[in-house]
């Protein structure tokens, strides 16, 4: 579903990702890691077609991101890790305004909002304006925006962020739900606890590079941490060259 042949980008004479390949299978849900500067939003921002990648070629559901990117914006979602919402419409008219985006028939739309509104706890709320929501409230109508559309791949950067837990709780069990219907997800988090929990694989680019990839078992047998934490996982893999990994 999601694949990245040899992808680079460079600003200038920074390289912020240098020849990063990956693929991730349709139903998967894949964690992306890595420290601050790593490279992490700059590898999505070329997935969902805001950037274009240096070189390499990046595919979603067999099409390039480059070649025909309208084709991939209907066929994927996209979370920001500081999504903008218009705060002078409801939830119920922002849902709309997404569906005419995508071009729905209206009594789906309709249908499908409805659903979403209930399902994270938002149809109580459904008429009144976005600015009168927490932030925590942003962040669940961001995530039933996106999927409105069904999309088959969603890109989803640091979706915990500002939810509490029965709201963290909500999505990390929507992923998964999500996930075996057949949705492809590729999941930016500093939360390692969530990709330990959530991810059937874990990706861990660092500088730039990908310096491991696979289930979070494989990665901890990898690194010598077996049947401990992903964060120990990742601490060690990112770990300066000759930089004692603490135990405080």
């Amino acid at each position: 579903m999601l694949r990245l042949d040899a992808v680079s980008r460079r600003y200038g004479t920074f390289t912020a990702v240098q020849s990063l390949s990956l693929h991730v299978a349709a139903g998967r849900i894949m964690g992306f890691l890595g420290p601050n500067g790593a490279g992490k939003t700059s590898t999505m921002k070329m997935i969902v077609g805001l950037a274009r990648p240096s070189s390499g070629a990046i595919y979603v559901d067999g099409i390039n991101v480059a070649v025909d990117p309208l084709a991939v914006k209907a066929r994927l979602g996209y979370v920001p890790d500081r999504p903008n919402l218009p705060n002078r419409l409801t939830a119920r008219e922002y849902l709309a305004f997404v569906a005419g985006l995508y071009r729905m028939d209206p009594q789906d739309a309709a249908q499908r909002s409805a659903h979403q509104l209930a399902l994270f706890g938002l149809a109580g709320r459904a008429d009144d304006l976005i600015e009168s929501y927490s932030h925590g409230m942003k962040q669940r109508l961001v995530m039933a925006s996106v999927l409105q559309h069904r999309p088959r791949l969603l890109v989803v950067d640091e979706p915990m962020v500002g939810l509490d837990p029965r709201g963290a709780r909500l999505l990390k069990d929507l992923l998964r739900a999500e996930a075996e219907r057949g949705l492809t997800v590729f999941l930016s988090t500093h939360t390692l606890e969530v990709a330990d929990e959530v991810c059937d694989e874990v990706a861990v680019i660092d500088r730039g590079r990908l310096i491991a990839c696979g289930p979070p078992a494989e990665l901890r047998s990898r690194s010598g941490v077996q049947g401990r934490t992903l964060e120990e996982v990742f601490l060690q893999l990112t770990a300066e060259e000759g930089e004692p990994v603490s135990d405080f």
